[in-house]
C-alpha cells in the first residue's frame, strides 16, 4: 500500500472493503479491494489467488480494468481503475420516476452484452451481475465489475452447484437449488434490463419466502408499451424460467436491432477479435495452480466465492452467506439415498402447492 494514499471507504460487503486511492506516483484515483485472507483455509487462499488471474485477463473497454494485486499483512489487495460515473443503481434511483428513453437503454444494454461476451466466451460465469456491479466512467462508457465471485468453468456447458448471488437478481434454478451455467448470467441480465425501462426490480417481496416464489412463478409486471416490441420481447425472453430456452448472450448480439450499435462501441479491430472464437483457443480449460507469492509480491486473486449455506427454496429461512469451502463441496456432493429421495419428492409436492395457491 506503500504506492497509493487512501482518499476514503466508498464500499463494504462480505468481500472486504472497497478504498478510493490516489496513486502517489501520478495522482491518478483507483479502487483498491482490501480482502481478508488470514482467516481462510489455504484451498480458499489459492482459490482466490486463481480467480485473480482470472480477473487479470479480463481486458475489454466494458469491463473495469484491473491494474495489480498483492499480499500485506494478512490481507489481499485487489487495485482497480476508479469509475467516476458511479453505478447504474444509482444512475438509476437518481431518475425519480422519470424513465430512460430506449436509445440511453439500449446503448447501455448493448454495452454490458459486450462485456458479458467477453467472459462466457472464456467459459467463465460472472455470478453477481446486477446494477450495483455495472459502472460508468467519466465520459458515460459502461463497464462490468465485481468479479469477486466469478468461477471459471471446465467446459462452456459445465453446472455449477454453488448457491450465490444477490436475492432480487437470482434465477429459478438458483432458486430451487439446481445445477445451473451461463443462463443464470442471462437472467440477471434481464433484471437489469427490466430494472432500467422501470425504474423498479422485477421481482419484490417483503420476504424471502415470497421473493422466491415470484422468481420461481416468473411473473413480473408488463414493461410499458413506451418500449418497443423488440425491447419487451427480449426482456420476456431472458426471464424463460427454464434456462434452454433463454438465449446466449451471442445469439442477442446476432439481433438487427442489437447489431447495429456494436460500432458504436468496439473499433473494427476488436469487433474482428471478440467475434472471432478462434482467438479463444488460447484460454484452456484448465486453470493452473498458482504459487503463494511472498509478501507484497504482486498476483493475481479475487475474493474467494459466497455461498447461501440453505437454498432459497427452502422459504421459512433467511438466507445466509458462508465462505465457501470443503465443507461446501461435500455438501453438494453427497449421494442421495432412497430415503432421501423420497422426502426431496414430499418436498417438491409442497412447493408445487404453494406455488399453486400464491398464483
Amino acid at each position: 500500500m506503500d504506492k497509493y494514499i487512501k482518499v476514503q471507504k466508498i464500499g463494504e460487503g462480505s468481500f472486504g472493503k472497497a478504498i478510493l486511492v490516489k496513486a502517489k506516483e501520478n495522482g491518478k484515483q483507483y479502487v483498491i479491494k482490501e480482502i481478508n485472507i488470514s482467516k481462510m483455509s489455504n484451498k480458499e487462499r489459492e482459490e482466490s489467488r486463481r480467480e485473480v488471474a482470472v480477473l487479470a485477463n479480463m481486458k475489454h473497454p466494458n469491463i473495469v480494468l484491473y491494474r495489480e494485486s498483492f499480499e500485506e499483512t494478512g490481507c489481499l489487495y485487489i487495485v482497480m481503475d476508479y469509475c467516476e460515473g458511479g453505478d447504474l443503481f444509482k444512475k438509476i434511483n437518481a431518475q425519480k420516476g422519470v424513465f430512460f428513453s430506449e436509445d440511453q437503454i439500449m446503448d447501455w444494454f448493448v454495452q454490458i452484452c459486450l462485456a458479458l461476451k467477453h467472459v462466457h466466451d472464456r467459459k467463465i460465469l460472472h455470478r453477481d451481475i446486477k446494477s450495483q456491479n455495472i459502472f460508468l466512467t467519466k465520459d458515460g462508457t459502461i463497464q462490468l465489475g465485481d468479479f469477486g465471485i466469478a468461477r471459471v468453468l471446465n467446459s462452456t456447458v459445465e453446472l455449477a452447484r454453488t448457491c450465490i448471488g444477490t436475492p432480487y437478481y437470482l434465477s429459478p434454478e438458483i432458486c430451487e437449488n439446481k445445477p445451473y451455467n451461463n443462463k443464470s448470467d442471462m437472467w440477471a441480465l434481464g433484471c437489469v434490463l427490466y430494472e432500467m425501462c422501470t425504474l423498479k426490480h422485477a421481482f419484490e417481496a417483503g420476504n424471502m419466502k415470497n421473493l422466491v416464489l415470484k422468481i420461481i412463478s416468473g411473473s413480473f409486471p408488463p414493461v410499458s408499451t413506451r418500449y418497443s416490441h423488440e425491447l419487451r420481447s427480449l426482456i420476456s425472453q431472458l426471464f424463460k424460467r427454464n434456462p434452454r430456452e433463454r438465449p446466449s448472450v451471442n445469439s442477442i448480439l446476432e439481433k438487427m436491432f442489437i447489431v447495429k450499435r456494436i460500432e458504436k462501441f468496439l473499433t473494427p479491430q476488436l469487433i474482428a477479435e471478440e467475434f472471432s472464437h478462434k482467438m479463444f483457443q488460447k484460454f484452456g480449460p484448465h486453470a493452473g495452480p498458482a504459487k503463494r507469492p511472498a509478501q507484497g509480491q504482486n498476483l493475481a486473486s479475487v475474493a474467494p466465492a459466497h455461498k447461501i449455506t440453505k437454498p432459497a427454496a427452502k422459504y421459512g429461512v433467511p438466507l445466509i452467506l458462508k465462505k465457501s469451502g470443503d465443507s461446501a463441496k461435500k455438501f453438494f456432493e453427497k449421494p442421495i439415498t432412497k430415503c432421501k429421495q423420497e422426502a426431496v419428492k414430499k418436498k417438491r409436492l409442497e412447493e408445487k402447492q404453494q406455488r399453486e395457491q400464491v398464483n
